[in-house]
């Protein structure tokens, strides 16, 4: 009986905590809306507008009515699922978003796997073989991948790959001759080509897919590698590693089954982070391959001073950020039955 009301008062402060920093988002990206350096009424009417259309609009905005009343309709909207409507598509923000959010997923999801694939194995290598040429090795393609600038390394990687050896695609989610043979039903045109069983269409996809996933993922994978080798150093200067050796398991037991074990957990935390930064932080790449994503989107509407969309995308950041994290913390418990 004790463990059960543990259990519910865990639970209600860990929904408490999610309802805190929910509301805590809404109240920052208000403010974001409030004091970016565009006239949202302006975006609107235009330039050449006369005084009396400007003033209409700015009273049918809410704009002449008190902060505080203007965050009242805000959260109103928000409960609602009313974002308004985007200046640029003359579209509902949401169905702009539910658009192009799969395209970015699509490509973190590729560029995840590459990075944590590639990222924790270099981690372990690197810490198992402290101070020697494979760690210092290790630590300059993660440094490289960490500091070259994404858009630079685009480039030079469509004019090597694409340009001269043809080996990928180039920009877009696909060639050209098949744009609109696929009806979209999910919006993951991956899966919505296999579904119609185009698959001269699934394969451009992947074809065009790999090269802006793979730069992503080398460049996650360096901030992977660093943590893993951090958390795995702490590992194996533990006395279990020592204990575990002297009783005969092999090496490579030690390594991977024990030391590896234990920080899977942190990994967990570390991924899950990466993975929110692809999805938020892929703006660049997008540009670079004329990516038609979550990131190009949020930046064109900048531009303009689409203060609805602009909004928009940045709760919805903070609210991938916030899932990332709940879903963290589930893996936590399946990882490591303690935290149960």
């Amino acid at each position: 009986m004790r463990l059960d009301r543990r259990r519910l008062n865990g639970v209600a402060e860990h929904g408490i905590s999610i309802l805190v920093t929910l509301f805590g988002l809404l109240i920052l990206t208000f403010v974001i809306g409030r004091i970016m350096p565009t006239d949202p009424v302006r975006a609107i009417v235009g330039e050449d507008a006369t005084r009396e259309v400007y003033e209409n609009v700015y009273r049918q905005l809410g704009l002449d009515k008190p902060m505080w009343q203007q965050f009242l309709l805000y959260l109103r909207d928000v409960a609602t699922f009313d974002f308004g409507t985007s200046i640029r598509t003359g579209q509902p923000v949401l169905s702009d978003i539910a658009r192009v959010l799969p395209a970015t997923i699509e490509l973190a999801t590729f560029a995840i796997v590459i990075g944590a694939g590639l990222g924790a194995p270099l981690g372990v290598i690197a810490a198992v073989n402290k101070d020697k040429w494979q760690d210092q090795l290790i630590r300059v393609i993660s440094l490289m991948g960490h500091s070259m600038p994404i858009f630079w390394t685009g480039m030079i990687a469509l004019l090597i790959f694409y340009a001269g050896l043809g080996w990928v695609g180039g920009s877009g989610r696909m060639s050209q001759f098949y744009i609109g043979m696929v009806p979209e039903r999910t919006n993951f045109l991956l899966i919505d080509s296999a579904i119609a069983g185009q698959w001269d269409v699934f394969r451009s996809a992947l074809n065009h897919i790999i090269l802006p996933a793979s730069l992503l993922g080398y460049s996650s994978s360096a901030y992977i590698t660093r943590m893993t080798r951090s958390f795995m150093l702490d590992q194996i200067n533990q006395e279990y590693i020592t204990t575990a050796r002297v009783k005969g398991l092999s090496r490579r037991q030690t390594i991977w089954r024990h030391a590896f074990g234990n920080i899977r957990v942190q990994l967990v935390t570390i991924v899950a982070l990466a993975y929110g930064a692809l999805l938020e932080g892929a703006v660049l790449i997008e540009t670079v391959f004329a990516w038609p994503g979550f990131g190009q989107y949020l930046t064109s509407n900048l531009m303009i001073g689409d203060m609805n969309a602009v909004m928009t995308c940045v709760l919805i950041v903070g609210v991938i950020f916030i899932g990332l994290n709940i879903l963290s913390d589930i893996l936590y418990r399946v990882f490591d039955p303690r935290t149960r």
